[in-house]
């Protein structure tokens, strides 16, 4: 096999970034995007390697049953949606699989410990409460937004994301006008010249608050009022106008100092009828009605009674542990990023919530320093990022004996790996559900319930 064949191939399976993946007749696995499983499709080869290639579709000869015709115009070439061209249903079943295979096969739980999905039922489309937007010329010179491609820095043109809000995209509408009269402004990643880079918004889903917030390379940029004033006077729902200041020479999309041009510094949301102030640098799902489901089966996994001390470690803004605060004793949240340590404290003033603490660290060291100073959780809750959780703290956790640990995982293959050590450090998975949090792209959320084993 070699670069440029076409070959047939039946779709078996799929990988965990959503692409398809056949065998071809001397064996060698192909991966291919924008597949659905038993499509059989003649495919353009593009790379090899050893024992396997990645391809692309060039004709579909049986589609798949599960196939349905993407309704977005970009779904192909966006980085984001890649099971657009999938009935809902079928995506949940690949996402199921997902968990299902690697707590099963990397992990050793039983396969019966693993829930029904939680899916998103009929709302799949404009979720979003946030979106990233960068900006850039094309090579004639005209302005264009839109999202990264898949493994790459360049810019598919998206003039309306379907996961995102209407308002979103009349706001970026409005900017590319703007930019377009000032094309001078948009950044260049290459030379590190312009000012402009990316345009951020959230929305409080609850409350309809809008914050715009422009990534600046520099602390201002030429005509800024005359942009500002328009959307001050045609968008009310903006209640928080900003320019994030970023001058490196970074991909990194924020940086660390904000300047409020009008209105507030942050906007309102709430979840778990909890009022969350949200900074352009907080972190806070991106979808709320998800979240919500997420964060409840969360609190049943904990089996919290009134009486016992929770330890919530990555605790972000605190949103999982002051969600679970009313229902124990005390709850300590442990955060490494002092600017989200400094919102879980507003967040816990702002709901009257008396029983909360928050400690700015590094989850290992700070767990493990929680220990030395004899405190001992009855429940842990865990929500670590994808790499998951470090050898360290999982012992650290198991020589504070809680009862409970309630793990929220955003990657299977790294959860797995962790339980697995929980498992022989003596506690035990008891159940497992996976939640579709980001409809049509390729991640998937999972909860864990573990106990302690009885001692002998």
């Amino acid at each position: 096999m070699k670069k440029n064949d076409i070959i047939r191939l039946q779709i078996v399976d799929m990988t965990s970034d959503g692409s398809g993946v056949g065998r071809a007749d001397d064996g060698t696995v192909v991966f291919v995007p924008d597949t659905a499983l038993n499509d059989v499709c003649d495919v353009r080869i593009l790379k090899v390697k050893k024992n396997l290639s990645f391809g692309k579709i060039e004709n579909i000869i049986t589609p798949s049953a599960d196939r349905v015709d993407p309704v977005c115009p970009v779904s192909t070439r966006c980085g984001g949606c890649v099971y657009r061209h999938l009935h809902y249903s079928a995506e949940l079943r690949v996402k199921q699989k997902k968990v299902y295979d690697a707590v099963v096969i990397i992990g050793k739980v039983d396969g019966g410990k693993v829930k029904e999905i939680i899916g998103a039922d009929d709302r799949t489309d404009r979720y979003r409460n946030k979106a990233q937007i960068p900006v850039s010329l094309n090579k004639n010179g005209e302005v264009e937004l839109g999202f990264y491609s898949r493994h790459s820095h360049r810019i598919a043109p998206c003039d309306d994301c379907l996961l995102s809000p209407l308002i979103f995209t009349q706001l970026s509408a409005m900017f590319k006008d703007f930019l377009s009269k000032y094309p001078y402004l948009v950044y260049d990643e290459e030379n590190h010249s312009g000012k402009i880079r990316h345009l951020y918004l959230r929305i409080g889903e609850s409350t309809g608050e809008v914050m715009l917030c422009v990534v600046v390379n520099g602390k201002s940029f030429d005509h800024q009022d005359e942009f500002f004033s328009s959307i001050k006077e045609e968008f009310p729902q903006v209640k928080s106008a900003v320019i994030n200041v970023n001058t490196a020479k970074t991909n990194v999309i924020l940086g660390e100092k904000n300047i409020v041009v009008y209105g507030k510094e942050s906007i309102t949301d709430i979840l778990c009828d909890l009022k969350f102030e949200l900074s352009p640098l907080a972190f806070y799902q991106v979808n709320r009605v998800q979240a919500q489901r997420l964060y409840e089966k969360a609190r049943e996994y904990a089996q919290l009674t009134g009486d016992e001390v929770l330890i919530d470690l990555y605790c972000g803004t605190g949103t999982i542990g002051l969600s679970m605060a009313k229902d124990c004793k005390e709850l300590i949240g442990v955060e490494i990023i002092d600017k989200a340590i400094e919102n879980a404290k507003k967040n816990a003033d702002n709901n009257n919530i008396n029983n909360a603490s928050f400690i700015c660290g590094d989850a290992t060291v700070a767990a493990d320093k929680l220990k030395k100073e004899g405190i001992k959780p009855d429940v842990v809750v865990v929500d670590p990022p994808r790499k998951g959780l470090t050898e360290e703290l999982i012992h650290t956790i198991v020589q504070m004996k809680p009862e409970r640990v309630v793990y929220v995982s955003c990657d299977p293959a790294t959860l797995a790996r962790d339980l697995k050590l929980f498992e022989e450090l003596n506690y035990s998975v008891k159940e497992i559900t996976p939640v579709d949090l980001f409809p049509r792209t390729a991640h998937v959320e999972s909860v864990v319930m573990m106990s302690k084993k009885p001692s002998p």
